[in-house]
């Protein structure tokens, strides 16, 4: 009764070392590894595969079908006050310096919140209440981003800033004659439009034509669908 179990075991003992010559290449054959590349250069494929599919996600503030409601007015109340305040800052910027806009932005805001502070304490004062902070829901809630995060959007913003930096070396150092012939045309053209219009008005122009285009875009239902698809 010995003899067969020693053929079996001796037959067990040769498929697995014919099974383990492939990999024997990269040296200790894991379970898992690609036989045609080899041990090496499939940890290091795997390895870039890893590498690509964690840190090239796309990191944005706003989904895309967020920005496709704002624009296409989907929402009327929210795209009206966005594109509202854009206009009204530009329009600001136009006729006052940034630093007069932005310190009446925040004298606008504090007169407001402080003056609805003052007005809840008057009422919970004179009816005997205890409401509390009447921005308490705000202040409980947590703003503070992970170190996750701001790698995140960090690796994401390097990603843009490492191809302009590239970009704008291609076409400085004429890596294609055309290309920069072309940057050329277009920088000599904006120097007549500089001369008509300065920035602050082009982006007034820029956001009002925005508005118009988007509003007709969302009447016309063919084009709606067209874009949403």
């Amino acid at each position: 009764m010995a003899e067969p179990s020693a053929a079996t075991q001796s037959h067990s003992i040769s498929s697995s070392s014919f099974g383990a010559e492939p990999s024997a290449p990269g040296g200790g054959g894991s379970p898992g590894a690609c036989p045609a590349l080899g041990t090496k250069s499939c940890s290091s494929s795997c390895a870039d595969s890893f590498v690509s599919s964690s840190s090239s996600q796309p990191v944005s503030l706003f989904s895309t079908s967020q920005v496709h409601d704002l624009i296409f007015w989907r929402d009327v109340k929210k795209t009206g006050f966005v594109f509202g305040t854009t206009l009204i800052m530009l329009l600001s910027l136009a006729a006052f310096s940034v630093i007069s806009v932005v310190s009446y932005l925040i004298l606008a805001l504090l007169s407001v919140t402080i003056s609805f502070r003052i007005y809840k304490s008057v009422i919970q004062a004179v009816q005997k209440s205890e409401e509390g902070h009447p921005f308490k829901a705000y202040l409980d809630v947590d703003i503070t981003l992970s170190s996750e995060a701001f790698h995140n959007y960090m690796n994401a913003a390097m990603v843009h800033i490492n191809r302009a930096l590239k970009l704008i070396i291609r076409l400085f150092l004429v890596e294609d004659l055309v290309d920069s012939l072309k940057l050329a045309v277009f920088m000599w053209l904006m120097t007549y439009v500089g001369a008509v219009f300065n920035g602050i008005t082009l982006l007034i122009l820029v956001s009002r034509l925005s508005m118009r285009s988007t509003r007709i875009q969302a009447k016309l239902p063919g084009i709606a669908k067209k874009k949403a698809e």
